[in-house]
Order: C-alpha cells, then structure tokens, then sequence
C-alpha cells in the first residue's frame, strides 16, 4: 500500500465504485438471483423457487436487475400457454461472473459447512477447477501484500 491510502480523510466516497456496485446487487436474494442466472436459469418462477424468495421479492429483483441492465427479458411462448418473459445475462451482467466465482470460492473456504462446498465450478474444456484470481495486465498473480492503490482520474478530493 502507498501513502496515498493514508490521506483517505481527503477523499470523498461519493465516486467509489464499491460503494456504487454494492448500491446494486449488495443484497442477497439479489446475489443469489445472478448466481442463479449465471447457472442457466431463465424463467421467473425457478428463480423464484430456487433462490427460495416469494414471488414479490422475486419480481421486484428481477425488475431491477433488467433497470440496472444486468438482465435481458426476452419474451418466449410454450405451445398453448400465453407468452411469458425469461430473464437472461447481458454482458454487463456476464461480468459479474469474477465476482460471483470469488464470493463462491470464499463462501467454499470460510462459509462451508463440514460436507463441503454444494458445487463445483469446473472448465467445461478440461475439467479443471475454476478459481477468482488477482492477476496485472502483465500477467503477473498478485498477492494481497502486492497491491499499490493510486488516484484514479474519478478520485474527487475533500
């Protein structure tokens, strides 16, 4: 770290992009929802039955998710039935996969309980397990004790 993290007290916090992820999928049947989207599922009521939220809960959610553009309805009909929406990823959403692989893999290390973790991500290609890590643009594997916080150009000062 930098002694640039030591004049936080000059920052303001209005522009943080944390604060501003969490303000959109920090809660649980929110995070739950994405999981459940990014295993495939697209129709209402099983993300309303497998995340385990009442239908209210569940359309609220996934109303917002489409607002913030984190999910696409699209509408689809079975033969005989009236047409309906299903709610599929969109690229902005597909980028919260990082964030969800590491929410997993530390839930798997710190939340567990004694029988293990209930899936396992794994490379559809090679069947090798799927990881969250810290890693540069050169390529390097970043350590926590490695990382340098610097301004960035959206940095607005006290």
């Amino acid at each position: 770290m930098t002694d640039f993290l030591a004049q936080r007290d000059a920052w303001l916090t209005t522009n943080c992009s944390i604060a501003r992820a969490v303000e959109v999928v920090g809660n649980r049947s929110t995070l739950l929802l994405l999981r459940e989207a990014s295993f495939g599922t697209r129709r209402f009521d099983d993300f309303a039955r497998r995340v385990g939220v009442s239908e209210p809960v569940a359309a609220a959610r996934l109303k917002q998710l489409v607002a913030d553009g984190l999910l696409e309805r699209r509408p689809y009909r079975q033969p005989g039935q009236r047409t309906r929406d299903e709610y599929v990823l969109t690229r902005k959403g597909q980028e919260l996969l990082p964030v969800l692989t590491a929410l997993r893999q530390w839930g798997d290390a710190w939340a567990a309980d004694e029988a293990g973790p209930s899936v396992r991500v794994e490379h559809h290609d090679c069947g090798a397990a799927v990881h969250a890590r810290l890693r540069c643009d050169a390529g390097h594997d970043v350590p926590p004790g490695e990382i340098d916080v610097r301004p960035g150009p959206g940095l607005l000062r006290a």
